[in-house]
């Protein structure tokens, strides 16, 4: 009995650890159990045992896994799904839980984002809107064919919720102090997409493409210059920020694979990737712990190119520029 109370405890300590500080944990409790505060209360001081159907309810409402708690089977982790289909989610619905999720990592005192990427990071599309309509129509390509979000690109068609949403992820992301982790194939995709949907015949002819592919370069250097103060900022907007809070390591022996491992007051959590744009997310502290351990290990064998290595930063973005100006040529014959 005394060790279901200490597990019990455990159980709420955590789940308390995981919330906004500025919500009432009683009240949550209470609200979901449908108990008064004073039953709450009992429960979350190990006074007075969950019931299976009580205990099942904050397991399913939380995301947690019953494993973790009792060591029942070390090699199975708990993930949650942030993914489009899932319970009828749309498009719409995946940016909320982002949206979501990344509001409470800036709610957190101490943060960190380190983000291993395969391809752009999905928040840098969010302040250029002719990128984000494209790639918001080929995830839509790649994610429901043949139907998806129509025959032809159109850089009107991305409703203005969606772009409001998509600077909102931004504003939170642009505060929060972030490692990337690149390499050159992280940028090769984006270029290979806008040929593929040329060829296809998705543009409305050639200057569409090399529009795309013009605000894409723009995209970059806004990138370089981010890099060389060391902190993110709007997009045309006065560049205002502290210097640290945003790394680019340039690794040139591994690919990436969109893992991105979110630290907030001590606590760990992992995003991977798969279709895609889908999320899966865990809070087990062995793998997340993994997945740390290995990122800042490949960060030591990366280099450092913002705020320091000019040379090398600007080798690299200008590489990245050529390659644009490569794909603009091909289009334009």
């Amino acid at each position: 009995m005394e060790q279901d109370t200490s597990t019990q405890v455990t159980l709420f300590r955590t789940i308390k650890e995981s919330l906004p500080s500025n919500l009432s944990f009683v009240h949550e409790i209470s609200e979901l159990l449908e108990i008064s505060y004073d039953s709450a209360y009992r429960r979350i001081r190990g006074e007075k045992e969950l019931s299976m159907d009580e205990l099942r309810k904050i397991c399913h409402h939380y995301h947690i896994s019953i494993d973790s708690f009792f060591n029942l089977n070390r090699d199975n982790m708990l993930f949650r799904s942030l993914a489009i289909g899932t319970d009828g989610k749309d498009f719409l619905d995946w940016l909320k839980d982002i949206c979501t999720d990344m509001k409470m990592i800036h709610s957190a005192h101490e943060k960190e984002i380190l983000y291993f990427a395969k391809d752009i990071p999905v928040f840098h599309y969010f302040e250029f809107p002719t990128l984000f309509a494209f790639k918001v129509f080929f995830w839509h390509k790649a994610l429901f064919p043949p139907s998806g979000s129509g025959n032809r690109f159109n850089p009107g068609a991305v409703p203005e919720e969606i772009l409001t949403l998509g600077k909102q992820i931004l504003a939170n992301y642009n505060k929060i102090p972030v490692v990337e982790i690149w390499n050159q194939e992280s940028f090769d995709s984006i270029l290979r997409q806008v040929e593929y949907c040329y060829v296809s015949g998705y543009f409305n002819g050639k200057d569409e493409a090399l529009d795309v592919l013009s605000v894409l370069e723009s995209m970059i250097r806004h990138m370089q210059q981010q890099a060389e103060l060391g902190f993110r900022f709007f997009h045309g907007e006065a560049p205002v920020g502290q210097e640290g809070m945003y790394k680019i390591y340039l690794n040139e022996v591994l690919l990436g694979d969109n893992t991105i491992h979110v630290t907030t007051d001590g606590r760990k959590s992992v995003y991977l990737t798969y279709n895609v744009i889908n999320l899966l997310k865990t809070t087990d502290e062995v793998f997340c712990k993994q997945i740390e351990d290995s990122m800042r290990n490949l960060m030591q064998k990366s280099t450092l190119i913002s705020s320091t290595a000019a040379k090398e930063r600007n080798r690299f973005f200008n590489h990245l520029a050529a390659e644009i100006w490569r794909v603009m040529e091909e289009i334009g014959k």
